[in-house]
Order: C-alpha cells, then structure tokens, then sequence
C-alpha cells in the first residue's frame, strides 16, 4: 500500500509513496456533546520521511511543507488544497481532499540512527469549509 501527498497553493508540493509512512484521518467532535454537534472538524496527521536527493535527482518537498508552516494567518496562501490518495495495488483505494486546509503543527526530526530525516504535519480544515470535504472511496470496480 503507498500514500501520495499533494498540496496546491501558491506552489505545488508533491510527495511520493517512497516520502509517506503514514496518514490518519480524524473527525473532530467535542466529546461532551449530548447530540450530534455543528461542532465538526476535521484533522489530518501525515508522517512521512525526508529524502535526500540520489543520482542527481531532485530532493523531495518536505521543505517547501516547512516554508507553508510558516506562513503567517494574514497571507491567503496559509489554506491550501490537499490531496491524499492510498494506493493498492495500483488502484486508488481512497482519495480526501481538504481544500481549504492549514497547518496546526511541523516538526522535522533528524537522527543518526535512521539515516534519514522524519516529518509530522497535523493539519486542518477550515472549520467554515467542512462542506468542501471530500472523504471518497469504491474506485476501481471495488
């Protein structure tokens, strides 16, 4: 199973399945509601490896995920449209797409142990653009 990653703003970020460890996908409801709340959020948790660039290749776009963590809530482009699809198999197994997504947390940690760095975005949809969510699946004759 692979992971991609991708974030449109005022730059485009692509992130391959060699880069994305892990995605988990959370509703946000406030735990002492007594009926279904209009409280609804949303949060992604991404954690991923960064990659050093190989045989001339280029490196990955983890840093430009650092650069959008860093955009002030004045700028526009702090909400940006994020695509994560699942892969199996070579079929998309599910697609979410957060279009008007920011970010809550960035940390990058780097060891000598693993050889390669590892980042952790939490990010989030704008709570007033839950409606533009997409949590989709079933493609591929599924």
């Amino acid at each position: 199973m692979g992971l991609r990653l991708k974030i449109e703003g005022n730059e485009t970020i692509n992130l391959r399945e060699t880069s994305i460890m892990t995605v988990e996908f959370g509703a946000d409801i406030p735990h002492d509601s007594n009926a279904r709340s209009t409280d609804l959020g949303s949060t992604v948790l991404i954690t991923g490896k960064i990659l050093a660039a190989v045989d001339g290749e280029a490196a990955d776009d983890t840093s430009k995920i650092a650069r959008w963590a860093l955009v002030p809530a004045e700028n526009a482009d702090c909400y940006r449209n994020v695509l994560i699809e699942v892969i199996n198999a070579s079929q998309v197994v599910r697609q979410i797409t957060l279009p008007n997504a920011f970010v809550i947390d960035y940390k990058e940690d780097f060891s000598d142990e693993a050889g390669t760095g590892v980042f952790t975005l939490l990010i989030k949809q704008k709570k007033d653009k839950m409606i533009s969510l997409k949590f989709e699946g079933g493609f591929g004759g599924e």
